[in-house]
């Protein structure tokens, strides 16, 4: 995300992924709001060394061989019974497999996202609004055992590499990655095998 996001808690029976689609269709510019937490997220357009930032990630991993690396799909979360808990669209990710029949399926029934248990590793690159992606992001990753979770955080001047996603109990705002790998904005940051050491110098220009 690029800037501070407009943020409206969700008080209704309404599935959110159609209330997401609603939001959507009434915007006069084309925008692609979440829901995390409760809350529905309108971010707004990334700007450009934002853009360019995840790009140059998200090319690294292609570079080292990951093809299914890439940018801009929509994935949701669900709750044990079924009902939406997080509708996200990282700034970059590692797919564990291309699409298959019944994922398209699943994104046909969901309005546009795919099911969140496609990534094998997941990436975001903060602005100002880093708390989203720190903390309810960072929690709705981990419940929901995505591997790694790649974090550049442009507030702290940090990058970080999470790992080891623990669920303690039923509440996923409680979960949490019990390993954080953490090094400056702009030296390497080690990832667990197979995925490449990834190269954070260019966020030190922006």
């Amino acid at each position: 995300m690029s800037a501070e996001p407009i943020m409206e808690p969700v008080m209704t029976q309404q599935d959110p992924i159609d209330l997401l689609s609603a939001i959507e269709e009434a915007s006069p510019m084309p925008i692609r709001p979440e829901y995390v937490e409760g809350t529905v997220i309108v971010p707004p357009q990334p700007n450009y060394n934002h853009s360019k930032g995840a790009f140059k990630l998200a090319v690294q991993f292609t570079v080292a061989g990951f093809e299914l690396a890439g940018m801009g799909m929509g994935f949701r979360a669900a709750h044990n019974d079924g009902s939406t808990m997080a509708a996200v669209i990282p700034d970059f990710y590692v797919l564990q497999r291309e699409p298959t029949d019944l994922d398209n399926s699943y994104l046909r029934a969901h309005r546009g996202w795919y099911p969140i248990d496609m990534i094998t590793l997941v990436g975001e690159v903060t602005s100002t609004n880093h708390a989203i992606d720190t903390g309810a992001k960072l929690a709705t990753y981990a419940a929901t055992s995505i591997p790694v979770y790649v974090l550049i955080n442009g507030h702290a001047k940090t990058a970080h590499c999470y790992t080891d996603p623990v669920l303690p109990g039923d509440d996923p705002t409680e979960a949490f990655y019990s390993t954080d790998n953490k090094v400056d904005l702009g030296d390497p940051l080690p990832l667990p095998a197979p995925y490449p050491t990834l190269d954070t110098a260019p966020f030190l220009a922006d």
